[in-house]
């Protein structure tokens, strides 16, 4: 089968040392593709809402470069501020300050050379037109803004397979960007009327496309629910031995992950256990609306020495970071899959998660507990911290091998996955 893999997202990551969880979809899915001798992979990207080739040799070395860099192969972005947070962990006593990266520069002061991620966009051939193919696949929602090229590959009879991960900017956008909302009932409503089948991580995020479709009166394609798998580094493994308990949160600092609400509870924490306090570790890079969080690191001095954030991680040693943990926090508000959560069930850790529908989904034996519901929240995190963790529940994680056989199967492949997420033999 010949398959126009969509690799606009993946090559906007190229310069980045850590991945989102929609980063890791989308290197997923080229690996799988690529390690399938019944598949010719035609990576493509947009291109001013057309699509343009992309080099086939160049690219299966880009992602070969990009999964040794992700796991931890290769140099992380900013080795020395790891090093600075393991040592805050692992102190005996509480240290003096907290372990903080760098906020974000407002985008005037960002530094414009990027010319290492631009060659690697222009190892594509814009004048070319696309080569014959059976099938186009995107997971990564970057081109679908625009349907001009859905629309081309539907007039060319070309099937279209596209991958939704939520439509959080449409039914929550007050937790994104200022008109992201638009962008994204746009690039939903031409899934709906462009695509020939959807694939969709969760029944809660088929759920809410097929009430999208009905509000909005678009065509139905069929949707499948295929769980994302994990990661080969996040299973049993070294962890971080830490002279006190420490709790762990993975993911974009962001509005709707509800960190303020997070940290508002510690500084309570701390007024009631003083020195005995735990440390709380925010994993992520800085997103949208994360002023309130950044106002409790830089000024709170209850959380001084208690609460660090980290960015840039390797795949290894944020597994070893949350296998320490007295527990996974997961307190978001909305959310379409929340991959941080699902691998702290696989690897037999404590999850207190938010009570949402894909919590209760995917992560049905973690403490839920509601979202706004601080008090019940503060209660169970110092529970955890002052009783030792019982034992994890049996839990059946989702795994690569079962999504790409939904996919095999949704798009007429055969359903044997030969690629075990992280192969490097493409």
């Amino acid at each position: 089968m010949r398959i126009l893999y969509d690799a606009s997202r993946l090559m906007s990551r190229a310069d980045r040392s850590s991945p989102t969880g929609v980063d890791r979809v989308c290197l997923a899915y080229a690996e799988w593709l690529l390690a399938r001798p019944d598949v010719l992979v035609l990576p493509v990207r947009g291109r001013k809402n057309r699509l343009v080739q992309v080099d086939k040799a160049w690219f299966r070395r880009f992602v070969l470069d990009l999964r040794a860099r992700w796991n931890g192969d290769g140099a992380t972005g900013d080795a020395h501020h790891e090093t600075r947070l393991l040592a805050a962990l692992t102190a005996p006593s509480r240290p003096a300050a907290s372990v903080i990266g760098a906020p974000p520069a407002p985008a005037a002061d960002q530094p414009a050379d990027r010319t290492r991620v631009f060659k690697q966009f222009f190892r594509s051939r814009h004048s070319a037109p696309l080569p014959a193919a059976d099938l186009y696949l995107t997971v990564g929602h970057t081109t679908l803004q625009d349907p001009s090229a859905l629309q081309d590959l539907e007039a060319a009879g070309i099937e279209r397979v596209v991958l939704i991960h939520d439509l959080i900017p449409v039914t929550h956008p007050e937790f994104c960007r200022p008109g992201d909302g638009a962008k994204h009932h746009a690039r939903v409503s031409n899934t709906l009327r462009h695509a020939s089948r959807v694939i969709v991580n969760s029944a809660y995020t088929g759920d809410e496309l097929r009430a999208f479709a009905v509000r909005e009166n678009l065509p139905q394609p069929p949707i499948h629910v295929a769980h994302l798998g994990l990661e080969p580094a996040f299973a049993a493994g070294e962890a971080i031995q830490a002279a006190r308990p420490y709790f762990v949160h993975v993911g974009t600092i962001e509005a709707r992950k509800n960190l303020a609400l997070l940290l508002t509870m510690w500084r309570r924490l701390e007024e009631r256990m003083g020195d005995r306090t735990p440390s709380l570790v925010l994993v992520g890079r800085y997103g949208w609306e994360n002023e309130a969080v950044l106002d409790h690191l830089q000024r709170s001095p209850n959380l001084r020495g208690v609460v660090h954030q980290a960015s840039n991680l390797s795949d290894t040693t944020l597994a070893a970071l949350m296998r320490g943990a007295r527990a996974v926090l997961a307190p978001s508000s909305v959310e379409g899959f929340d991959l941080p959560a699902v691998e702290a069930c696989a690897m037999g850790l404590p999850l207190i998660a938010s009570d949402i529908p894909p919590h209760r989904e995917l992560t049905p034996d973690a403490e839920l507990i509601d979202p706004l519901d601080g008090l019940g929240w503060l209660a169970a995190v110092e529970r955890a911290a002052l009783s030792p963790a019982p034992e994890p529940a049996v839990y059946a994680a989702p795994s690569w091998e079962a999504h790409f056989d939904t996919v095999a199967r949704a798009i007429g492949l055969a359903p044997v996955s030969p690629l075990a997420s992280g192969d490097k033999g493409l």
